[in-house]
């Protein structure tokens, strides 16, 4: 399957990266994870970036959603820089306009598939009546209109990430960051997946960044950025990953 690569001529900025540095210290050694890390995400567009395990993919998922912070540089979402924010308003920020999909679905067992949702919904200060339709469409979108009552133990690992899914996008966000989203499953329940944020994200309009190993997610996005020592440069083919 074949996708177009934006006009970026014509394409808004979505998320933008400038000089990002992240590093911790474990004894006496100093690790660099991320080193003066630059790179623009358009609006519309989906972008895998790629590395070695411990490469900082997840790192820079981290800051772009503002659940971590970069030792200096800054992070420019929708327009806004979260690296100048306090803590609180990064979290605000973060829940109206960032879903987050996990490769470990993240779900909370106690409550049931409806609930998952409609605790991001309740965060947002969505009204009831707004929620319940939401997460009636999304669920039918996700073809799970008959799961709301089930409770995650019961669902198969890509109905799980069919209810993730759901949930990162009920609050209608204008980024959506996946970490390994099919990494967990099967070729044929992770190709379902693939097909699914296609049809529900990039057809959207909105924008997605998939941390990945897989060259399958990688091929389905628009183009691929690698993650190596520190350094984040467009993906070159028989790069290591």
């Amino acid at each position: 399957m074949a996708f177009m690569i934006p006009d970026t001529s014509k394409s808004t900025v979505q998320v933008h990266l400038e000089q990002l540095t992240r590093g911790y210290t474990e004894g006496l050694q100093r690790h660099q994870v991320l080193d003066h890390v630059s790179a623009d995400f358009l609006q519309g567009e989906s972008v895998a970036i790629r590395g070695r395990s411990g490469s900082g993919k997840s790192t820079l998922l981290n800051l772009i959603s503002g659940i971590d912070t970069p030792d200096s540089g800054q992070v420019e979402v929708a327009g806004r820089n979260i690296t100048t924010m306090k803590e609180r308003e990064r979290t605000l920020f973060r829940r109206e306009h960032i879903g987050f999909i996990y490769q470990s679905f993240n779900l909370v067992p106690t409550l049931t598939v409806a609930d998952n949702i409609r605790l991001v919904l309740e965060l947002n200060r969505i009204p009831k009546l707004e929620s319940d339709r939401r997460i009636s469409e999304l669920l039918a979108a996700v073809e799970l209109p008959d799961r709301a009552d089930s409770y995650p133990d019961v669902l198969s690992g890509g109905e799980r990430q069919r209810v993730a899914i759901a949930r990162a996008l009920c609050h209608e966000p204008s980024v959506l960051l996946a970490d390994e989203p099919t990494g967990n499953l099967d070729d044929k329940t992770a190709q379902g997946v693939l097909d699914l944020l296609d049809r529900l994200v990039r057809q959207a309009g909105r924008t997605m960044i998939v941390a990945t190993h897989s060259a399958t997610v990688a091929a389905f996005c628009d183009r691929t950025l690698e993650l190596h020592d520190g350094k984040l440069a467009p993906h070159q083919d028989g790069a290591a990953t």
